[in-house]
């Protein structure tokens, strides 16, 4: 199974990574960032909800439920968040689609990139992301840092060869 197989846009993403093309470029690589950027907001519902149930125990304070109410709509935002942001290489540019009521589009061309480097943590090789850095000559950049990448190593070289030109070409 390749990369594109597991995680180029199909059907739904296809609309609307579409709208960020010019006309003359096709989506070549389309993913979205790793689910792991969701645990903060889950590790905060279900901290506040063992919170909040050992308050109202103990101290019968059943106020509390309202504020663990306002943390689970907090996931739900970024849950949504996390839907429609999406990261896109074509074979011009390099682009990050985040926001959901402002969208931020941040864009490097293809032939400013220099080099694209990958930084894994230790959660990050447990969990299975990582983040590229692309550094490129001259003037600081929109697009420097994209972080929780799925599937890091296999990403990277489909991203690397897009950006540097194919690796596996051998002359005949």
């Amino acid at each position: 199974m390749n990369l594109q197989d597991m995680m180029v846009y199909r059907d739904s993403g296809s609309r609307t990574s579409r709208r960020y093309l010019m006309s003359y470029e096709e989506r070549v690589i389309g993913v979205r960032r790793h689910p792991a950027v969701l645990l903060p907001p889950i590790a905060l519902v279900v901290g506040g909800m063992i919170a909040c149930g050992a308050a109202a125990a103990t101290v019968g304070a059943l106020w509390l439920w309202w504020l663990w109410l306002l943390a689970v709509g907090w996931l739900v935002w970024k849950v949504f968040a996390w839907s429609v942001e999406f990261f896109l290489v074509t074979e011009h540019r390099v682009m990050l689609v985040t926001g959901v009521l402002n969208r931020n589009v941040a864009m490097m061309p293809v032939a400013k990139v220099t080099d694209i480097a990958l930084e894994r943590s230790l959660g990050g090789r447990m969990l299975g992301y990582g983040e590229f850095i692309l550094e490129s000559a001259g003037q600081k950049q929109a697009l420097r840092n994209v972080r929780h990448m799925p599937y890091p190593e296999q990403l990277y070289f489909e991203v690397s060869s897009v950006i540097f030109g194919s690796t596996d070409e051998s002359p005949d």
